[in-house]
């Protein structure tokens, strides 16, 4: 192992000297007596060598350790890339199909509809249960929206907007999507300062 080590090692120096672009590598190999994390200086670029990643067999084919290193490079670049654009995609997006929606009489002056009309929306998201969301989204939600929440663990918004029960089912629809947005951003930017 000691030798497959010196020789990745030897070849990163090699290849690090003709680019510039690369600042660190990260290897993975079994348990070892070395030190975790060896740090070697050369001029200004610090280089940082931390658990192996990949490991070559001890059959004596120092030249074929190129080759797998730019391969190694090549896949450590791809999952990386995976894993940048894995967050890129559209949050989960809170819909009718995700809610419960009751029906009131709403308060305030109506005119002839007045007592008559069932206008006001209560809409209730139970949070508990919505499974497509990620936890830490989900405990922040229950966090923020504490005061809103009831016993069955359901996030009741309601309301009495506009005159037409559309209207109203609507404006809670945005209402309830704001404050999964609102807890959206909040997670980005705890997660900001870690």
């Amino acid at each position: 192992m000691a030798t497959t080590t010196r020789t990745l090692v030897k070849e990163m120096l090699c290849l690090s000297s003709s680019t510039l672009a690369i600042s660190s590598l990260r290897l993975r190999c079994p348990p070892s007596p070395f030190p975790s994390s060896l740090q070697l200086r050369r001029s200004n670029p610090t280089i940082l060598f931390t658990a192996i990643r990949c490991s070559s067999s001890d059959s004596g084919s120092d030249n074929k350790v190129s080759s797998r290193l730019s391969q190694v490079q090549q896949l450590l670049q791809q999952a990386e890339h995976r894993a940048l654009s894995a967050n890129e995609g559209p949050p989960p997006k809170i819909t009718l199909d995700h809610v419960t929606v009751s029906f009131a009489r709403s308060g305030g002056p109506g005119g002839q509809n007045v007592n008559k009309v069932n206008t006001k929306v209560d809409m209730r998201f139970n949070v508990k249960n919505a499974y497509w969301l990620s936890d830490r989204v989900r405990e922040k939600i229950i966090q923020m929206e504490k005061n809103r929440i009831n016993k069955d663990g359901e996030l009741v918004i309601s309301s009495t907007k506009t005159r037409t029960q559309k209207g109203n089912i609507d404006d809670a629809l945005t209402k309830l999507q704001g404050c999964h947005r609102r807890t959206e951003t909040a997670q980005k930017q705890e997660g900001a300062f870690r």
